[in-house]
């Protein structure tokens, strides 16, 4: 089951997991999708947070980018 990851866990990682786990998320959203479209997905509301999950690393990788670059 997909849950909301906190920022607080989500900062504790290394650059390159959080990459991963981006890409992970994102294979899991194609999943979700494709089990939507062919009405085999029990709970729309995973697609929700698989969105926001990967919403939050990207937010948590930009701000790693822009505290480096000052």
């Amino acid at each position: 089951m997909v849950r909301l990851v906190k920022a607080e866990k989500i900062r504790e990682l290394t650059d390159e997991e959080l990459t991963k786990k981006v890409s992970d998320y994102k294979g899991e959203l194609f999943n979700l999708r494709f089990q939507l479209a062919t009405g085999q997905l029990d709970n729309p509301m995973r697609i929700k947070d698989v969105r926001k999950n990967i919403a939050r690393c990207k937010t948590i990788l930009r701000q790693r980018e822009i505290a480096l670059g000052k």
